[in-house]
């Protein structure tokens, strides 16, 4: 069994910590964080099943094999470098880093530990999105023409990241998973800076050369909202995780090229649109969370690359910070 602790019990922990708990090929070892009211909460539910401490240093001492972090993304780096350098995994929360540099610096350093870094980027384990990878591999949708990808709600507003660096890297992460890590060639983006120091609305367009990508981001939402569009030169796709009946819909619909059989005219085309049928795929029922942790798991006993491992994140954070450097802010 795996032994492993985790570092914050604020607003994700607890999920991570109900399916750490719930993997029974996981011995869950500690919780640590730093308010003792967050521990008292954890101490309800598990009871003396775990040992809880407000010491980090604690843990980093303790057999434990692993280390899941979900604390802010601003601790990532320094809390992630004690992990590695204590000769422990380390599992920790999107968005992987602050900066590629400081991400860089951590898979360096786990190379020379020799331990795995993954990272959460929870979505690509979704089965709807690993579905979704399914059927673009098979050539059902053709050739991709672009990802048109939104998550809004109302709140929670952050001051250590932007709305982008929240929400889009979910997005960022699934094309760069479901396009096998395709390079990103350019990218432009806007948003607006309310109710914090970073901005709560953002609008991100992506070249990646062979598709393009429209991504957007909002804390400022009246409603929640969670959709991928994929169009293909076949058919195309919409993945929408609010629907909690249709999440996923495949649409026989596009268009073909017929050229006019006019001997008057040169070269005469007409586009025309087909409509075709709409199927509903049927999805595996799992916990995208249980199945990142499950990765993790695989990677520290069978030796298994992760499909978020630190050259997947740090290609993502490239486009976050690309999008930040080309940010217009209104």
């Amino acid at each position: 069994m795996i032994k492993i602790a985790l570092a914050g019990y604020g607003y994700w922990g607890p999920n991570v910590a109900r399916n750490i708990y719930n993997n029974k090929n996981y011995d869950f070892k500690y919780i640590c964080d730093l308010k003792e009211e967050r521990l008292e909460l954890a101490r309800q539910l598990y009871a003396n099943d775990i040992q809880y401490t407000t010491d980090f240093e604690e843990i980093l001492h303790s057999d434990v094999d692993a280390v899941a972090l979900a604390v802010e993304t601003s601790a990532h780096f320094e809390m992630g470098k004690k992990v590695i350098e204590s000769g422990k995994h380390l599992y920790v929360e999107k968005p992987f880093m602050d900066t590629v540099k400081q991400a860089e610096e951590i898979k360096r350093l786990a190379e020379e530990y020799k331990v795995f870094t993954h990272i959460d980027h929870i979505m690509i384990y979704h089965p709807a999105i690993r579905k979704i990878k399914e059927i673009i591999d098979s050539g059902e949708l053709g050739d991709v023409i672009y990802f048109d990808c939104s998550r809004l709600n109302l709140g929670r507003v952050k001051n250590d990241v932007s709305c982008m660096w929240d929400l889009s890297v979910h997005d960022l992460s699934i094309i760069e998973y479901l396009s096998n890590g395709a390079q990103i060639q350019s990218v432009k983006a806007i948003g607006k800076r309310m109710y914090s120091k970073r901005e709560s609305v953002t609008f991100l367009m992506a070249d990646y050369g062979n598709f393009i990508a429209n991504i957007k981001a909002n804390w400022i939402s009246p409603i929640k909202e969670r959709k991928l569009i994929v169009a293909g030169t076949k058919k195309m796709l919409v993945y929408d995780d609010v629907d909690v009946v249709n999440k996923l819909i495949i649409y026989d619909k596009g268009f073909e090229i017929i050229k006019e059989d006019n001997p008057m005219e040169y070269n005469e085309f007409v586009v025309k649109s087909r409509i075709g049928d709409a199927v509903i795929p049927k999805l595996e029922v799992s916990d995208a969370l249980y199945n990142s942790l499950e990765c993790f798991r695989l990677c520290i006993k069978e030796g298994k690359k992760s499909l978020s491992d630190p050259d997947a994140a740090i290609r993502v954070l490239k486009v976050l910070e690309m999008a930040d450097s080309n940010m217009t802010v209104v």
